[in-house]
Parts: C-alpha cells; sequence; structure tokens
C-alpha cells in the first residue's frame, strides 16, 4: 500500500476515468481500427544466457528477422569499456535493418533518499546519453530501489518521473514507467498509470509486460482506460498455471502461447485503444539459455506473430 489518502487517490483515479469518458463522449458506434501493423522488437534478456554479447546479440535478432532490438544498457557499456565504438554499433544496428526502440536500465530515480535519487538522475541522463548515441529511442524507468518500500508516495513518484521525463527532453531518448509486479510498489497496472498522469509531462508514458501485470495482480481489462499515446512498447510474454502467481517469478515466463495469459484479449484490448506500436519479446528462461539463440529469437518471433494471427484473424 502506498501513503496516499482514499480521497486523494480518487482524485486521481477520476483524472483517469474522466480523460477515457472525454475520450468517449459523443460516440454512437466503437471507433473502427485499421488493422494492427505491430513492429516486432528482441528484448536481449531473452538470449542474455547465452553471454553473446551487443554485437552478436543484433546479429541474433537480424537473422532472426527482428525490426527492432531492446539491449540492456550495460551490455553497451561493457561493450564501451572494451573499446568499443558507440558510432559503429549504430552503424552495426543501421546496417542490420534494426531501431533499438527501447532499452532496459536500472537508476534508482524514484528512492526517497535524496542523494540516493541525485545520483540516480544521473545515471539515469549518461545511459539516456549512451542510448542516443546508437539511435535509441526509449528507456525502461522501473522503480529500482523501491522494490521493497510499502510506503511510496505516488504522488512523489510523480513528481520525480516528471524530473526524469525533463531529462529524456534533453537528451531525446524517453523514460516509459515500467510495471514491477515483484514489487511492492508500482506492481499495479494502476500505479503506474497514477504516476505516469500525475507527472504532468507531455511525453509520460508506460511500459506494460503480460507476465508483470499477472504477476502484481492487476486486471488486463484495466488496459482499455489507456490511450494511444500511453504505450509505445508492450513486452510480451506468457506465464504457465503453475508455480501460482503468489511464487512465479521472472524464469517462469515462456514464449507467448504456450501459456495460460489471455493473449487474444489483451492484443485486442491494446489494439482498441489506438496501440500500435513495437511488441518486445522479455524471457528470462533458463531453459532457453541453453540452446541456440537464433532458434530461440525466431521461435519467439514466432509465437508472437502467431499470437496477433489468433487475435486478428483474416
Amino acid at each position: 500500500m502506498t501513503s496516499i489518502s482514499r480521497r486523494e487517490w480518487l482524485v486521481g483515479t477520476g483524472t483517469v476515468l474522466t480523460a477515457s469518458a472525454l475520450a468517449h463522449a459523443g460516440a454512437t458506434e466503437p471507433k473502427q481500427f485499421e488493422p494492427p501493423t505491430f513492429r516486432y522488437c528482441l528484448n536481449t534478456s531473452t538470449i542474455r544466457g547465452q553471454k553473446l554479447g551487443i554485437v552478436r546479440e543484433i546479429e541474433v535478432a537480424a537473422a532472426a528477422g527482428y525490426d527492432a532490438i531492446e539491449p540492456w544498457v550495460r551490455d553497451i557499456e561493457s561493450y564501451q569499456k572494451e573499446g568499443g565504438s558507440l558510432s559503429d554499433l549504430r552503424k552495426r544496428i543501421e546496417d542490420a535493418g534494426l531501431t533499438v526502440e527501447s532499452a532496459i536500465g536500472f537508476s534508482p530515480w524514484i528512492v526517497d533518499d535524496e542523494a540516493t535519487r541525485t545520483k540516480g538522475l544521473e545515471q539515469a541522463k549518461r545511459e539516456m546519453n549512451l542510448l542516443a548515441k546508437i539511435g535509441g529511442k526509449r528507456i525502461a524507468a522501473p522503480p529500482s530501489g523501491a522494490t521493497k518500500q510499502t510506503d511510496l508516495n505516488l504522488f512523489a513518484a510523480a513528481e520525480r518521473y516528471g524530473q526524469l521525463c525533463e531529462l529524456g527532453d534533453e537528451t531525446g531518448v524517453v523514460p516509459q514507467v515500467e510495471v514491477w509486479g515483484f514489487s511492492k510498489s508500482l506492481s499495479r497496472l494502476g500505479e503506474s498509470v497514477f504516476v505516469a498522469i500525475e507527472s504532468g509531462h507531455p511525453s509520460a508514458c508506460l511500459l506494460p509486460d503480460v507476465y508483470h501485470i499477472y504477476k502484481g495482480g492487476s486486471d488486463f481489462t484495466g488496459l482499455k482506460t489507456l490511450g494511444p499515446q500511453a504505450v509505445h512498447v508492450f513486452h510480451m510474454n506468457d506465464y504457465p498455471a503453475d508455480p501460482p502467481r503468489e511464487t512465479i517469478n521472472d524464469r517462469d515466463r515462456v514464449f507467448p502461447g504456450d501459456g495460460v495469459a489471455p493473449l487474444t484479449d489483451i492484443l485486442q484490448l491494446m489494439h482498441s485503444i489506438g496501440f500500435d506500436g513495437v511488441l518486445s519479446l522479455e524471457l528470462f528462461n533458463p531453459t532457453y539459455w541453453e540452446q541456440d539463440a537464433v532458434s530461440v529469437a525466431k521461435t519467439g518471433l514466432e509465437k508472437m506473430q502467431n499470437a496477433v494471427g489468433k487475435a486478428f484473424p483474416g
């Protein structure tokens, strides 16, 4: 639980509902959308266990047929430390026909301790500048450093996210509030939406994840209250019926369609709000790490495409 009052929560929730109502006011028929043209991205956690390095990960994503790659910042930093050139890395990505739609970082931008938060914002700015040099568009903004905190003030978190977005304005890289289902803060879809809305920043957006929404206990139906500018990248995966939600963890994620997640409903809900962005495969399954990286990446892409095909037949 967070430290906002019931009245404050109702005010914030009313903001979401009012925005949704305004978006649909006067509509006599459901809005018609064009068929989805999702782009497909490989989050490199999916092949992280193979320890390939960022250069080979780019090659794997291209060989498997992806449109984009979502690297981990720490892997780009390792490449730099080993003497790699960011301009060369950008050229490799572009020559491979890929874009960097998002990236994974863990700066503690949200924490209460001011000194730690200041360092976290400095870290975030360094990471954003690094990503900008390789053509990166966005970066994940999970509640790093506050995952065990049960009394995080959501209004304070929103203000801090606004500061993070201002750094994004300076660097050209947009931070995305990431739902972390295992965390005791920002584990729920509604909490993350609240932080994005109350930041008051025009670039504010979310980074939802099938597994994390389930793990955190939110209902996927809540996605329909969002709008087309709220989400640009959606983490795709699936989860089995066992272990149960209370004990399931990252390593239990499986390929889309191999679990029990309502992927058809999720994809249709996202499309109904105007989302036509990037589906990024994010898995941490150690059994996949034991397999050939290209084979894993190809299977993941095929499973995502199959899930989209089932959601939008014909």
